[in-house]
């Protein structure tokens, strides 16, 4: 059985970057319960535009993975994708950042003592490992593409504006490479099915203080439609199985 591929972004800015870069032709719009859309590129590779945020991005990841699975059609592999905030000097603005790991940045309880994560209270987690083969295959294929980092990347569910905010997620996480906030609500979905996942992200802006006018949002978009027209010939007109 051919799996299909789900890329999901969290605005159609983003997935339109994508679904130019992957060089499938025009996409067909098939409706997903819940308002939500597809774009079905050659029936291989779909795009969905999940929503800001990880409950958003996770309940909408989620619909389409169950459709697929009800309608005979199943999704042997999801990629969170978009643009996003970079650690510096790790990942500068243009580069891509593809997720040795999905981390919940914000999961978790402050206490007098620190920060602790949901796994330290006991329950839950707060992190998706990236299997080597999948991630092997994703930087394989951007050698000749725009600076790549294979680093953790963090969700957050309010976008760092300080310094200080930047520092301490540093000093929680020093080898991430990116902050945004869909990833994790990804991996969630994607993990409930039992199906692969990897967050791919293009650098806008730095992680800390809000410097809109230092914002690179067209670079990074572009950078992002550049990674997908190498993952598009390279890696995802193939058909994709599940690795074990």
């Amino acid at each position: 059985m051919v799996h299909r591929i789900l890329i999901v972004t969290a605005v159609a800015a983003e997935a339109d970057s994508v679904s130019a870069g992957l060089g499938l032709g025009g996409p067909v719009v098939l409706p997903l319960p819940g308002g939500l859309t597809l774009r079905r590129h050659q029936d291989r590779v779909d795009v969905l535009v999940g929503g800001v945020g990880p409950a958003a991005v996770a309940a909408a990841t989620g619909t389409a993975l169950a459709h697929g699975a009800l309608t005979g059609a199943p999704y042997g592999l999801v990629v969170s994708a978009g643009i996003a905030g970079g650690f510096q000097p790790a990942a500068p603005v243009g580069s891509v950042v593809v997720s040795s790991a999905i981390v919940a940045a914000d999961l978790g309880a402050e206490t007098t003592d620190g920060y602790l994560a949901v796994e330290e209270l006991g329950f839950g987690r707060s992190v998706h490992p990236v299997p080597e083969a999948l991630t092997g295959r994703v930087t394989a294929a951007l050698g000749a593409g725009p600076p790549y980092a294979l680093a953790p990347v963090l969700t957050v569910s309010t976008v760092t504006g300080t310094a200080r905010r930047a520092a301490e997620l540093a000093e929680r996480h020093p080898t991430a490479a990116a902050e945004a906030m869909e990833g994790f609500g990804v991996a969630e979905a994607a993990a409930a099915h039992g199906v692969p996942v990897v967050e791919i992200r293009a650098v806008s802006n730095a992680v800390g203080p809000r410097d809109r006018a230092a914002w690179r949002i067209g670079e990074a978009l572009g950078a992002l439609r550049h990674t997908f027209e190498l993952l598009g010939s390279t890696v995802l007109v193939e058909s994709w199985e599940p690795h074990p």
